[in-house]
């Protein structure tokens, strides 16, 4: 099992999954980050970490190195990182193909890419998060099985496609759904209204759509097929045309779903 890992990047995920790994046995020994005061925070949560100043890691004492950066900057990353003999280089990205560290000098390439949303200031749990894994290699695959055992109690083995396909689904269920809390708290508030009065209701509605299943668990106006009311939505929102069409387009999704003749 390896011992020692580096860091490139300090972002969200880096900020809880650095810790996570540190607390379960593994000693993270640098942190490197074109943000060197986000690094310095970073490496103040760990035990032994320093941060590094390049990405030039050929005397590094890690044995790992992952990258939890952005997904435009890994496959730059994974061209300009120099690395020890027999280093394992591994990415977090749920939309980048393994194939993108090809551009690096180690054939011991992996993903591991745990699959919720991270804030800074929001503590998580890793023991309940899927962590999903791909490599090239046996070698790299015992190492990031190691990794995601050691702090998750959920690690399957996925290919990049899959993983991509779970990745645009997460953005649905994740990112999506809370834009769609901002739209709703920003109604309330123009209106003169308390946002926390919807909250019974959010919480009814993914509690809902846990214990039973999203599609039959769907109600509103678009589901009963109501233009009565969906019309009058719509009137109520024809001072901000963008928001108008996004309530339009996802009326008539749920309408073609449910009311298909």
């Amino acid at each position: 099992m390896p011992e020692n890992i580096s860091f490139i990047g300090s972002g969200n995920l880096a900020w809880h999954l650095a810790p996570a790994l540190d607390n379960a046995g593994f000693v993270v020994k640098e942190v490197y980050s074109p943000n060197a005061r986000r690094a310095e925070a970073l490496t103040a949560r760990l035990y032994q970490a320093e941060v590094k100043a390049t990405l030039d890691f050929s005397t590094s004492p890690s044995s790992v190195f992952i990258i939890a950066a952005s997904d435009d900057a890994i496959p730059e990353i994974a061209k300009e990182i120099i690395l020890p003999d027999d280093a394992v280089l591994i990415h977090t990205s749920g939309s980048v193909p393994l194939s993108d560290l090809q551009y690096s000098a180690t054939p011991n390439l992996g993903v591991f890419y745990p699959l919720q949303t991270f804030t800074k200031n929001k503590k998580v749990d890793f023991r309940k998060i899927p962590i999903f894994i791909e490599s090239l290699n046996e070698e790299t695959e015992s190492i990031l099985f190691a990794l995601a055992k050691a702090i998750s109690l959920q690690v399957k083995r996925i290919g990049s496609e899959e993983r991509k396909a779970m990745h645009v689904a997460a953005v649905f269920a994740s990112n999506f759904t809370n834009h769609m809390l901002t739209i709703a708290k920003t109604i309330m508030e123009q209106n003169g209204l308390e946002y926390a009065w919807l909250k019974p209701l959010i919480s009814e509605t993914i509690t809902k759509s846990l214990q039973l299943d999203p599609e039959s668990a769907q109600t509103g106006p678009a589901r009963r097929g109501d233009l009565e009311v969906l019309e009058k939505h719509l009137t109520f929102l024809q001072t901000d045309p963008e928001l108008s069409e996004l309530y339009k387009i996802i009326s008539q999704h749920i309408i073609n779903r449910y009311h298909e003749e």
